[in-house]
């Protein structure tokens, strides 16, 4: 029997286009391993990412299974489980797919140079972007710090490699070491049980994302530029925790808009295709930056940035992350979040503008609930994006954008249809006070069945003082 090859599955929870499982199954039977290392070091998964992730594998089991092959799971340091999983099953190789985050760099590195001291063979593979972080320069060779440079530099490079289709045959190992249960993991939240609105939304696992992919490609792509900015409507791909655990591939997306642009004639122009495939630049730009600078997800990219003087807030930290601001954009956007997992991109940045701006309340605090909330809290886009808001990163809003969030409203939910969707005390409330009901006469708040400070609360901070004080902040940091 020829010698059996680990298949070693990270945040590449799928079958095609993942080139470590085309190497492994080429090269001999397989033992499909995921482990769930919770190391010191190895930054834990939040609550959401748990469900998520508990699903996705449930997914993969199946998936495998449908081809003969177990899923083996671990649950131990990484090295460690691998070293055991060997020595149960006289594996001779390993092959993964990479992880960019500085501690899984630093691990992997470590484990590659263990394995190859002990003859195994050990590869790992490109699944997770469409160029790898060290490729991608500037003509004097450093990294870049600015997206439009950058994106025009991936624009003009070849088209990435086109996704490859899933093996069409696997072999497994014959001998399978032992596997741990899923359920055992406990990876879902029991009592309570507030993943309920997640299952209603979500399905994850690769066949998911294929659905997910194709709906919003057939039906959404062509008026993406125009419709995007819009959280009443369905506009938006919803892809992003399908990429993040790796269901899907960003150069499966990129041949898929390609191809239906050509497909669909005028019905999906350039602009449409261009406006969407930038967003998957933006997800690459983030990881270029985490790459070249790992402490970015810690500290401010902006050296002068780490002196900022946030103040220490748990009151509007805490009505801030229950959607109890009084501002009804802001409250509509973190009450998404905690019943879907999700929030829209663009509410995303009315609502950490609101933290870090309004409240003086740090970008590591709301980076912090993002990581436990989000189903897609990758820790690449979401350092790099709570840094763009708050001034610190590169290319970084400027520190005098400071999102009034009655304008917002007003501007991207026009009819109101997110807020009444999210805040339903206010459904009743005329249109015209929806997104600032503090200016409406308490008597008409009452007809719509509206006290403020007992149904809604009032504002926790003042706008224009609010803008006031956090731009003599930023004057401070700047001098």
């Amino acid at each position: 029997m020829p010698a059996p090859v680990i298949l070693w599955f990270r945040q590449d929870l799928r079958l095609e286009d993942n080139p470590a499982l085309r190497a492994a199954s080429a090269e001999g039977p397989l033992i499909a391993l995921y482990i769930l290392d919770e190391t010191k070091g190895v930054r834990p998964w939040g609550g959401a990412s748990r469900w998520w992730l508990a699903e996705s594998l449930a997914s993969l089991e199946t998936a495998l299974r449908r081809k003969a092959v177990p899923l083996i799971l671990r649950r131990g340091p990484a090295d460690k489980v691998l070293a055991e999983v060997i020595a149960e099953t006289k594996a001779r190789s390993v092959h993964w797919n990479r992880s960019y985050e500085p501690y899984a760099i630093r691990r992997d590195k470590a484990i590659k140079a263990y394995l190859t001291r002990r003859g195994i063979a050990a590869a790992s593979h490109n699944a997770a972007l469409l160029f790898e972080p060290w490729t991608v320069e500037t003509q004097a060779g450093e990294p870049f710090k600015v997206f439009t440079p950058f994106w025009r530099f991936l624009q003009s490079q070849p088209d990435p490699a086109p996704p490859s289709p899933a093996p069409r045959r696997l072999e497994k190992a014959y001998k399978q070491p032992r596997s741990e249960k899923l359920a055992d993991w406990s990876l879902k939240p029991t009592a309570p049980d507030w993943a309920a609105g997640f299952r209603k939304l979500w399905q994850p696992g690769e066949s998911g994302a294929r659905l997910r992919l194709e709906e919003f490609l057939t039906g959404h792509l062509g008026r993406y530029p125009e419709r995007r900015d819009r959280p009443d409507l369905p506009a938006t791909a919803r892809l992003s925790p399908h990429l993040h655990w790796g269901e899907i591939g960003p150069r499966q997306i990129w041949h898929a808009v390609k191809t239906m642009q050509i497909a669909s004639g005028d019905l999906v122009s350039p602009r449409a295709a261009e406006t969407f495939l930038r967003e998957l630049g933006w997800r690459e730009f983030s990881h270029h930056l985490l790459f070249h600078w790992p402490k970015l997800w810690a500290e401010a990219w902006r050296p002068e940035y780490r002196r900022f003087p946030w103040r220490g807030d748990p009151a509007g930290l805490a009505a801030w992350q229950h959607g109890r601001t009084g501002y009804p954009i802001v409250d509509a956007g973190m009450r998404e979040l905690w019943t879907t997992g999700w929030m829209h991109n663009r509410v995303r940045m009315i609502a950490a503008s609101f933290l870090v701006k309004h409240l003086l309340v740090s970008w590591q605090e709301g980076e912090a609930w993002f990581w436990d909330t989000l189903i897609d809290a990758d820790l690449a886009q979401n350092a790099a994006s709570w840094q763009w808001v708050a001034g610190s990163g590169a290319d970084a809003a400027p520190y005098f954008r400071i999102f009034n969030p009655v304008l917002q409203g007003e501007r991207f939910d026009p009819e109101g249809a997110y807020v009444r969707r999210w805040v339903p005390e206010l459904a009743r409330v005329p249109h015209e006070f929806l997104h600032k009901p503090w200016t409406a006469a308490p008597t008409l708040l009452a007809a719509s069945g509206v006290v403020l400070g007992r149904d809604y609360p009032h504002p926790i901070v003042d706008h224009a003082a609010a803008r006031a004080r956090a731009l003599a902040a930023f004057e401070r940091v700047k001098k």
